[in-house]
């Protein structure tokens, strides 16, 4: 209902308007929803060349691939909102998968990385990705909060001092940097086994359960959002922390645990990344925070700070998922996909700086 309500107010309000306002009313909203109209535009012209983009099969790939993505851009959302960002993200991400598959390889498999360690139980090796993490995530907001540095430096360095962590771990034991596979079949079913299955023969389409735990996050990441006092205090810090100190909001504390949370977020996207990849190397999770940085940007997450909505996120990771397969589908050069992705972010970063010169 109060949606109904919504539409009649502002489409009485757009009567009232005269011509030339209503005319910059159409300009504005054509501007600030250009890259939703190209989308829709991309998707009517991938369907007509290629049928099979609609198919269920290729809709279920599409909210996988999507689903692998959230937990990080769920994370890197907050450090958003607190107008910073952070690069070490895809790092993490590298990490934590390597530590995860590193725990849970099978114990039958000949190049075990610990060859004398039992599987661990998987609610142990979530801690320890999710702990890994979160310690990166609290150095990140400590150095932010304590010394004033920008986000950029800060995750700039922790990206560099991660990405080393990784190199070294993957060269312990005689591994030599190989990449760690033989997963054991509990931790692959945990992560990639069926959760909803559709059709029946060569219809069959799958559903894997980390979209169920993927959608978990989301609804865990909105009422962080939504509904505690430290995600009230996350959009006073971002929108103006001098005032939000002044108001009694603890800005470093605040400014810490954002990161942190990021930070976990970053250890979960790594364990379900490695069950996901099933073969983990030192390049994985390489630019995983370009992407998610993206598609916080397309889903209304301003650099501005202080604006944002997890569902704005998730619309964002999933717009951004669609343009990626309909390239694939369109048989669209792998190079030329990096200068695409390359404009995306430009245009959706002018359209958020150009919302914001006109709201100031």
């Amino acid at each position: 209902m109060n949606v109904i309500a919504n539409v009649k107010q502002k489409y009485a309000s757009y009567q009232s308007l005269d011509a030339k306002d209503k005319k910059t009313f159409w300009k504005e909203a054509l501007i600030n929803n250009a890259l939703y109209i190209l989308l829709v535009i991309a998707i009517i012209y991938t369907y007509t060349q290629n049928h099979r983009f609609l198919a269920p099969s290729s809709i279920v790939n599409i909210i996988s691939l999507s689903a692998a993505n959230l937990p990080i851009a769920c994370g890197i959302a907050g450090c958003i909102v607190l107008t910073g960002t952070d690069l070490s993200a895809g790092r993490v991400v590298g990490l934590t998968a390597c530590i995860s598959a590193s725990l849970l390889q099978a114990v039958t498999y000949s190049t075990k990385m610990f060859p004398n360690l039992p599987v661990l139980p998987i609610p142990v090796v979530i801690l320890a990705v999710v702990l890994v993490g979160g310690i990166v995530g609290w150095v990140n907001g400590f150095f932010v909060a304590k010394f004033q540095l920008h986000p950029f430096i800060v995750t700039l360095a922790t990206q560099l001092i991660v990405y080393g962590s990784l190199l070294m771990y993957i060269m312990i034991n005689g591994n030599n940097g190989q990449p760690l596979s033989g997963l054991d079949d509990s931790f692959k079913n945990f992560v990639t086994g069926s959760f909803l299955t559709f059709g029946e023969g060569t219809s069959k389409v799958t559903v894997p359960w980390y979209v169920l735990y993927a959608a978990i996050i989301v609804a865990l990441m909105w009422f962080i959002w939504n509904k505690t006092t430290f995600g009230k205090n996350m959009f006073a810090v971002g929108s103006n922390p001098e005032a939000a100190n002044v108001s009694g909001v603890n800005v470093m504390k605040t400014t810490i645990m954002v990161h942190t949370l990021a930070g976990m977020m970053y250890g979960i996207t790594g364990f379900i990344e490695s069950a996901r990849i099933g073969s983990n190397t030192a390049n994985t999770g390489l630019n995983y925070e370009c992407d998610a940085i993206a598609a916080c940007v397309i889903g209304g997450v301003s650099f501005v700070g202080g604006t944002g909505k997890i569902s704005g996120v998730v619309m964002g990771v999933f717009l951004l998922r669609i343009i990626f397969v309909a390239l694939n589908f369109l048989s669209i050069n792998a190079n030329l996909q990096y200068i695409i992705k390359g404009l995306i972010i430009l245009v959706a970063c002018a359209i958020d700086m150009r919302k914001y010169l006109v709201r100031k």
